[in-house]
């Protein structure tokens, strides 16, 4: 199973209305019980607490909980769970991390001290939840939420940091009270699901929020619907520009500050880009505030930033870049990080996007960052053509060939340029197919 995301392929997958009548066996592989959840529930994605809360109750994952960071926003999140992550296990800590989605592989999904948690395990949390759940309907992600929090208990971690999948307020994570909870920033993404507008997609994601905790916010302009609601939580807010701050020093450091404390030469984040500065800031910003309940050294962050890789974010490979913005806001960062990085040398592009995500603004973004363009077919029922895709690209200026498969397009676009870079980007299943292709082609 490839990159299935809660935003991505679950919502294209039909309904099935009965469970199929047992479950897998305790020794059957992880790839039966994937299969088996998808079919569990009659809706793939169904926003709420009660159902998922309960199962949790019964397996004991919500009394004691190790200390919690929650992260939540439209883009960012995959990159600041991860710095987080990093940053306790540079300080010592047994850490946890849940993600979502996964590129390749599902173990993608729940790792331990930077290492993904291999397949007997996580069967032994599904056939736990399972033997909880008893008649209780869970989606996919509700599963793989709570074997990532059954997984880290059983590890007895001392942290585990937690990405929304969608939204905040209704989102599986959000059963856990976290000590401090991130949002990264507002942007346009899932309004089916979230509501129209910044305004009501920001009281979603401020829903992570918790009274008489830390609530960073790293958006610099942020919906007043996400500040109000904080306040009405009674959550201690932290805002960038005014709780806590950062610029560039030199060439390649920077320097983190609040009333109260000053990282005065920081490495950069290996991970290149404005976008990702003011994330990283942001994970200072939640680590600074829960230093009474699990102190960090500074040599943790000085270790950690350098160390941030995260595949499919702005992800170099030889002549090969992976990104898997599918939004305006990604886009705008990624032409932003591409133009800061590149100089003249501007690579070609091969673009594939799904037919519910805002093409031309992600077009528009791009088209002055690349030398020329490749439009790429997705498959399945959300999958845009490439024709289609090429065709709604052409209003803002970005124009190339359509192809039927991603493989067509990668050939195409390296044959007779050796050295010419290629990005790939407009969706995780983009990005899944081409680091797929280009492994078994040995290309990379």
């Amino acid at each position: 199973m490839g990159a299935v995301a809660e935003g991505l392929i679950q919502v294209a997958m039909p309904s099935r209305m009965a469970p199929p009548a047992t479950a897998p066996s305790a020794d059957a592989g992880l790839d039966a019980w994937l299969d088996y959840q998808q079919q569990l529930h009659a809706r793939p994605i169904e926003l709420g607490l009660d159902r998922v809360r309960a199962v949790a109750e019964r397996l004991g994952l919500l009394e004691r909980c190790p200390l919690t960071l929650t992260i939540a926003g439209t883009n960012g999140k995959g990159s600041s769970s991860t710095l987080a992550a990093l940053i306790y296990q540079h300080a010592g800590y047994h850490v946890g991390l849940y993600r979502s989605p996964h590129l390749l592989r599902y173990n993608e999904r729940i790792s331990i001290d930077g290492a993904d948690v291999g397949d007997d395990r996580i069967v032994a949390a599904f056939v736990a939840i399972e033997h909880a759940r008893r008649d209780v309907p869970l989606t996919y992600f509700e599963f793989g939420t709570l074997a990532a929090l059954w997984c880290f208990r059983q590890a007895r971690v001392d942290v585990q940091v937690l990405e929304v999948g969608l939204g905040g307020r209704l989102d599986a994570v959000n059963i856990i009270d976290a000590d401090a909870a991130v949002v990264t920033n507002i942007g346009l993404d899932h309004q089916d699901w979230l509501g129209e507008g910044r305004e009501a997609i920001g009281r979603e994601k401020a829903g992570v929020f918790r009274a008489g905790r830390p609530a960073i916010v790293v958006d610099p302009a942020p919906p007043a619907s996400l500040i109000q609601t904080a306040r009405d939580l009674g959550a201690l807010l932290y805002c960038v520009g005014s709780d806590y701050d950062f610029r560039p020093v030199g060439l390649d450091r920077w320097q983190w500050s609040s009333s109260s404390r000053l990282y005065p030469d920081l490495p950069l984040p290996a991970l290149p880009g404005p976008a990702q500065l003011r994330n990283a800031a942001g994970v200072i910003a939640a680590v600074e505030s829960l230093q009474p309940h699990r102190p960090v050294p500074d040599s943790a962050f000085h270790s950690a930033l350098p160390a941030l890789q995260l595949a499919g974010r702005f992800d170099r490979r030889g002549r090969w870049w992976f990104d898997v913005a599918h939004n305006a806001e990604a886009a705008a960062a990624l032409a932003e990080t591409l133009q800061s990085q590149i100089g003249q040398d501007r690579p070609w592009l091969v673009l594939g996007m799904l037919s519910d995500k805002p093409v031309e603004a992600v077009a528009a973004a791009l088209v002055s960052s690349v030398s020329g363009v490749s439009f790429v077919s997705l498959p399945g029922p959300r999958g845009l053509p490439g024709a289609s895709l090429q065709a709604r690209a052409a209003s803002t200026g970005l124009v190339g060939t359509a192809f039927d498969t991603i493989e067509a397009a990668l050939d195409e676009a390296s044959a007779g340029h050796p050295s010419r870079p290629v990005l790939v980007t407009g969706s995780f299943l983009t990005v899944e197919v081409a680091l797929r292709y280009l492994h078994q082609s040995g290309r990379l």
